[in-house]
């Protein structure tokens, strides 16, 4: 499984591998190397050529992958209200 984290996630591809994701991709680490992924067409292309699973908060990132039948990860604000909720609720009673 190959994984493309987008700019937004900065630094979570280092979490990934941490956690045994060992083919994890950055899009800000790609730029700085001097990849041309500044548009989400351009990262949208990077993760169906190179059969990447793309990490993104980006509404037209998650749309562009719908609609071409490309795998992601929708990260939303649901999502991360329900890890909060679920963190507080094994720290309620500690408090």
């Amino acid at each position: 499984m190959k994984i493309l984290v987008d700019e937004m996630y900065e630094g979570y591809d280092d979490k990934l591998k941490e956690k045994g994701f060992a083919n994890v991709e950055s899009v800000k680490k790609l730029i700085n190397s001097g990849m041309k992924l500044t548009s989400d067409f351009s990262v949208l292309n990077y993760a169906r050529d190179n059969n990447m699973i793309l990490v993104t908060a980006d509404v037209e990132n998650i749309k562009g992958c719908i609609e071409n039948n490309m795998p992601c990860v929708a990260v939303s604000k649901t999502i991360v209200l329900e890890t909060i909720v679920q963190e507080l609720e094994k720290l309620k009673n500690d408090c």
